[in-house]
């Protein structure tokens, strides 16, 4: 995968600098850092070509490789999204876009990335480097978006369980008070009944108390001569 990216790199700076119409002094000392892998000092160099003029196509996309080159993939990401309004013609916008994609591709970027190559096939539909890349980037989508699933099932797992384990800590807490709990202590249904029993023998006692002083109030009184 990388090795075909760096591939793409080196022949998109070879035909840059051969339909350029003007060498600059910076640019072929930067193209000379690059070919040499000294990418630090190809991109000090490709800076002060845009100083000298800021609008200069090949400076700007060279800059982007060498900073690609030294894993600086959101600069070179701006660098690239930058060319991709400057680039008149399908070949190069091609690989504009291609690269755009790749820097997109190693920050993981992938929604990026994928519109990036498709981009780059609608300039350059038998592009083999980029079919190869898009379909890379797709991949590695579907699997983040496959692990997402997988992680946001477990969660919902990891959740019921932990509902669970607190469920079953109240029951225990719950059946070790009622353990706990005096053997002769009455229940609220004993506590009623034992009340209605008194109150009833109560009424008994004072309904015979009624029945015996009635029969004396009856009963007549014999003189004692």
């Amino acid at each position: 995968m990388i090795t075909k990216f760096n591939i793409l790199f080196c022949l998109l700076i070879i035909t840059i600098y051969s339909f350029s119409q003007v060498d600059k002094k910076q640019i072929r000392e930067g193209n000379k850092y690059y070919n040499n892998k000294k990418f630090r000092e190809s991109e000090v160099a490709y800076q002060k070509a845009l100083k000298k003029d800021p609008k200069s196509y090949k400076a700007i996309f060279n800059l982007g490789d060498a900073l690609y080159k030294q894993d600086k993939f959101d600069d070179a990401t701006k660098q690239f999204t930058e060319m991709t309004s400057k680039v008149n013609d399908k070949e190069n916008s091609s690989k504009v876009y291609h690269n755009l994609g790749n820097s997109y591709l190693l920050q993981n970027k992938l929604d990026e990335s994928i519109n990036a190559y498709k981009n780059a096939l609608r300039n350059n539909p038998k592009d083999m480097e980029t079919k190869y890349n898009l379909a890379y980037a797709q991949s590695m989508k579907k699997k983040q978006e496959q692990q997402q699933k997988q992680d946001n099932k477990n969660q919902q797992q990891n959740q019921q369980q932990q509902q669970q384990k607190q469920q079953d800590k109240q029951e225990k807490k719950d059946n070790k008070e009622q353990q706990q709990q005096p053997k002769d202590q009455m229940s609220k249904d004993d506590a009623d009944r034992m009340l209605q029993a008194l109150q009833d023998e109560e009424k008994n006692t004072q309904d015979k108390v009624k029945k015996i002083q009635a029969q004396q109030g009856n009963k007549k009184v014999e003189k004692d001569w």
